[in-house]
Formats: structure tokens, sequence, C-alpha cells
């Protein structure tokens, strides 16, 4: 597991910004990204690095049974939307 810390989900100048990472996303959440920016007063980088971060930090507390926690939600979701 990723090391145990206690990590604040604002981003601060003790964070060294040095390591580039792109993918691709549906549309849909794109959009859900970018209104969730716009509320927030915040660009759409930082929404996704802050959002990476409480999902690395929950893994690190839950190990695998987090992330298959989430993708079992996730699934039933889609499931009662269809």
């Amino acid at each position: 597991m990723l090391e145990d810390q206690s990590v604040s989900h604002t981003i601060g100048p003790e964070m060294t910004k040095d390591a580039p990472l792109a993918f691709r996303i549906s549309a849909e959440l794109k959009r859900k990204l970018v209104r969730l920016a716009k509320r927030e007063a915040r660009s759409v980088s930082q929404v996704c690095e802050m959002l990476l971060q409480i999902g690395v930090e929950e893994y690190d507390k839950g190990g695998a049974a987090y992330l298959q926690r989430t993708v079992h939600q996730a699934h039933d979701k889609e499931q009662t939307q269809h």
C-alpha cells in the first residue's frame, strides 16, 4: 500500500508538481468535472488532482477492498439506470 500519512485535500506549496499524467475519459465525465470546477472556482486539473488524491488516500486506508467496493457500487448504479 501507499505510505500511511494524513494529507490535506488542498494543494499547497509543499507539493511539487513535476509528473505529468494524461488519460482519456468519457465526454459525460468531462462535462461533470467542468461543472464541478466552475462551481468550486478551480481549474479542471485542480479538481482532478484533488479527487485523485482523495481516492488514493481512501485506497491507502482500505486497500483493494475500497477499490472493489467502489467498482461494485458504480456497476450497481449503472444497472439501475438502464
